[in-house]
């Protein structure tokens, strides 16, 4: 009885835990931020979004993998819920870019969404026209919004690379406050 009843709890935390996968620029900064958010239960960096299998970072850097730098994540949405990390995402870079973030330029630098779920795709483009209705940026949000496809983990020494060597990126962390 006590194992049904610790596997049924564990089917309940696995069926809160969700993913998303964040383009926001260079995946450093931007996997420092959301590790930083309390209900965020794991992240990682690496590439989606384009046609190449097995991508390496030079390979994206040559900018023929059609893949963007992204931050896979997996949170707890009785912790914390997608709006809020929205809400960080978009305030850690500047989504009216396109295909670049700070000095980072090209296509693998664009900020994208790419969501596991349909009624997650649903929320999110929602949560960007308001945002688009709300005139909070000057410029067109360029935010690609699609659903997900297979995330290539980066090598070893891009995961936590902030933590790990102290080195920021462009990302704006005001969300911290």
């Amino acid at each position: 009885m006590k194992l049904l009843v610790l596997l049924l709890l564990q089917g309940l935390i696995m069926a809160s835990e969700k993913e998303i996968m964040f383009g926001a620029g260079c995946f450093w900064g931007v996997e420092y931020a959301f590790r930083k958010v309390s209900g965020v239960v794991d992240a990682s960096v690496g590439y989606s979004g384009g046609h190449t299998e097995f991508p390496t970072y030079h390979d994206v850097c040559n900018k023929d993998t059609g893949h963007a730098e992204v931050v896979w994540i997996k949170y707890d949405e009785s912790k914390v819920s997608l709006q809020r990390l929205l809400e960080i995402f978009y305030k850690i870079h500047d989504p009216t870019q396109i295909n670049r973030q700070g000095p980072d330029v090209g296509t693998q630098y664009r900020s994208a969404i790419y969501y596991y779920e349909e009624e997650q795709g649903q929320f999110i483009r929602k949560f960007q026209s308001g945002l688009e209705l709300s005139e909070r940026f000057s410029r067109p949000i360029a935010t690609e919004i699609k659903k997900a496809t297979k995330f290539w983990k980066a090598e070893d020494y891009h995961q936590q690379y902030n933590q790990r060597t102290g080195r920021a990126c462009h990302i704006n962390l005001d969300f911290l406050d």
